[in-house]
């Protein structure tokens, strides 16, 4: 279970999830997180990633494939998994009329070794809503007490799904910096998301899912890294498209045009704009409304799912979709 130092806290191989009816949400997957790290599962609806996590919450058994969390099968070994790991889920379901501060108190007395609930509401941020009955409270708030009874064990594997729905962008942020701080602290963390930005700021690594499986894994830049940057820029008065330098030689791979309006997409991204820049000094003109930019983890999202679509519409395969 090392690999360069690290222990792999989960791991799955070849996981599958079938429900009545014959329908098969998890297709055949493998993955594994190390010890102190953040790990995001992203998917569109519907591309297995809730049904991936219950699986590795134990709650319920795969059709197939292995899951170990902890060393142990969180399904058939649930005792031994269970007080080592806490579980934020996509919408918890509190007793209206309690109160925050009563909440956190029942939730300690279901959990071994429990912190003291008034440290983890201020962990995260409800001190001041500790005498707020559950019903009175936002839907931002209501997430971070999710978040607070999940930190209440003092987890050493943190299951986060959606955790920062329904929060504005400051308890976003805030929300960051917590899990960041417990991956800091030790804490190995899970998290499936719809925000791609939140997946970028956090993950060490990352899956992408499709339909049931796995299209690609690896860090937030390596993922990017297979979409191409781009270049835009409003061509000078009196100049075309044929002016410029072979974009062959400028280390384009493709180029869309919209009225004076030129989009250039390269894997080189240095040496097309350097180039690019060099002609227009040489030619003594000005790109207007120049932008540059590396590709981001949304172009990588879309273009993976659309790719898969159109391979699954044609009959053809990915050449990697489990990792």
């Amino acid at each position: 279970m090392e690999t360069n130092g690290h222990e792999h806290v989960i791991e799955v191989t070849d996981l599958r999830r079938v429900y009545g009816g014959g329908f098969e949400a998890v297709r055949g997957i493998s993955f594994s997180v190390r010890r102190g790290e953040i790990f995001a599962l992203l998917g569109t609806n519907g591309a297995g990633k809730t049904s991936t996590v219950e699986l590795l919450e134990g709650l319920a058994e795969p059709a197939g494939g292995r899951v170990r969390v902890l060393g142990h099968d969180p399904y058939t070994e649930r005792a031994a998994v269970r007080p080592r790991t806490g579980v934020m889920l996509q919408e918890g379901g509190f007793p209206s009329e309690l109160t925050v501060a009563e909440t956190a108190r029942m939730w300690a007395g279901c959990v071994s070794g429990a912190r003291p609930p008034a440290e983890v509401l201020a962990l995260v941020g409800l001190e001041a809503k500790a005498g707020t009955r559950v019903k009175q409270l936002s839907g931002g708030q209501r997430r971070r007490l999710d978040l607070a009874l999940a930190l209440l064990g003092d987890p050493e594997v943190l299951f986060l799904d959606e955790p920062s729905t329904g929060l504005d962008a400051e308890g976003r942020r805030a929300t960051w910096e917590l899990v960041s701080a417990l991956r800091d602290g030790g804490t190995t963390v899970l998290l499936t998301t719809h925000y791609l930005e939140e997946a970028e700021n956090l993950a060490d690594r990352l899956a992408i899912m499709h339909d049931g499986l796995i299209a690609t894994t690896g860090t937030p830049a390596e993922v990017t890294a297979a979409e191409p940057s781009r270049i835009s820029f409003e061509l000078p008065e009196g100049y075309f498209v044929g002016d410029l330098p072979p974009l062959g030689e400028l280390g384009v791979a493709g180029h869309e045009t919209e009225g004076r309006m030129i989009r250039l997409r390269t894997r080189e991204l240095q040496r097309t704009a350097t180039e690019l820049l060099m002609w227009a000094a040489r030619a003594g003109v000005e790109l207007r409304r120049l932008d540059v930019r590396s590709a981001s983890l949304e172009e990588a999202f879309l273009g993976i799912a659309k790719n898969v679509s159109a391979e699954r519409a044609t009959g053809t395969t990915t050449k990697e979709y489990a990792a």
